[in-house]
């Protein structure tokens, strides 16, 4: 398969699993376009042209043509400088590396992953919350991240792929569509009664099994139990944590319980505040889950051999 294939597919997944629905990806791409074609000449030049095909800026081909023919990938949530050493350290022991693939965006896609968080008002939108509301918090939000990671250096990840010459991608929203769409399916479909029968759904999944023996499996950080579990919310795609003053409008629309991937402490705060139960099903084991069910879908029964690293674990379902 080659590089190019296997991103095109990633970025299909996403959108074909995206919580918002289809149709307001296309949309979304279609304002793009757009909003493109009005742009003058000169400010084309500096246009990220990927967005007219690709809505998830947290998403990229960081290194590499995208000819590349890809046989065996080393995979990781994380892939950082120091993951890429030890790629090639494996490379000088005979182990077929054609491609690096992260997670958790690196280069100009960490750079840009306020852009994705967008997306969260309409999520929010489809869970009762008024679109005029979620659009005006999620705003607040993103230009506070947008500044968190105006002094980051970007490109360390990007540069070490390039210098020793590995085709490096990273997939990030479009994991974390599938794990979303895939938990907020079974949970309307199983419908369970308490937030113990959320765990024990959870708890079922091998991914999130697996990350019980690392003391990072699923828990619960509000509620108890025995609390009735109510209609439930999965929040686990947007780029990054959302607004903290959400949790007002999520009760009011009727929403009982979150399924998260993590919550900061802010945040926890005032989902209390306003008697949201929270399950915590854990970042890197919800991560895993995303990404093979990804993978399931990208390179399905093709030969390509995989490497794990840095938290990623692979298990594939067909």
């Amino acid at each position: 398969m080659k590089l190019f294939e296997l991103y095109k597919k990633a970025i299909a997944a996403g959108i074909d699993n995206d919580p918002r629905g289809t149709n307001a990806v296309v949309r979304e791409l279609e304002h793009v376009k757009k909003r493109y074609a009005d742009l003058k000449p000169r400010d084309r030049e500096t246009f990220d042209t990927e967005t007219l095909e690709n809505p998830y800026s947290d998403s990229r081909i960081l290194f590499g043509s995208g000819d590349e023919e890809i046989n065996g990938i080393m995979i990781g949530i994380d892939i950082d400088a120091g993951e890429i050493l030890l790629a090639e350290t494996l490379r000088g022991r005979n182990k077929k590396i054609d491609l690096l693939l992260s997670h958790h965006p690196g280069g100009g896609a960490f750079g840009n992953l306020f852009a994705v968080m967008y997306m969260q008002a309409e999520i929010l939108q489809r869970f009762g919350v008024p679109v005029n509301i979620a659009e005006a918090l999620i705003e607040g939000r993103v230009k506070e991240v947008e500044r968190r990671l105006m002094p980051a250096n970007h490109a360390r990840s990007e540069d070490a792929a390039r210098l020793l010459n590995f085709p490096f991608i990273c997939l990030h929203t479009p994991a974390d569509n599938m794990v979303t769409k895939y938990l907020q399916d079974l949970f309307d479909n199983k419908k369970p009664y308490r937030l113990e029968d959320v765990i024990d759904l959870l708890r079922e999944i091998p991914e999130f099994r697996a990350a019980e023996k690392y003391n990072a499996g699923p828990g619960i950080l509000l509620g108890s139990d025995k609390r009735k579990a109510g209609k439930i919310f999965v929040d686990m795609t947007g780029g990054a944590e959302g607004a903290k003053d959400v949790y007002q409008s999520l009760s009011l629309s009727g929403v009982n319980t979150i399924v998260g991937m993590h919550m900061s402490e802010d945040h926890r705060k005032e989902a209390d505040r306003y008697h949201i139960n929270v399950i915590i099903a854990g970042h890197i084991a919800s991560d895993n889950l995303g990404m093979n069910l990804l993978l399931d879908r990208v390179i399905g029964a093709d030969n390509i051999t995989i490497i794990e690293c840095s938290g990623f674990r692979r298990i594939a379902r067909n």
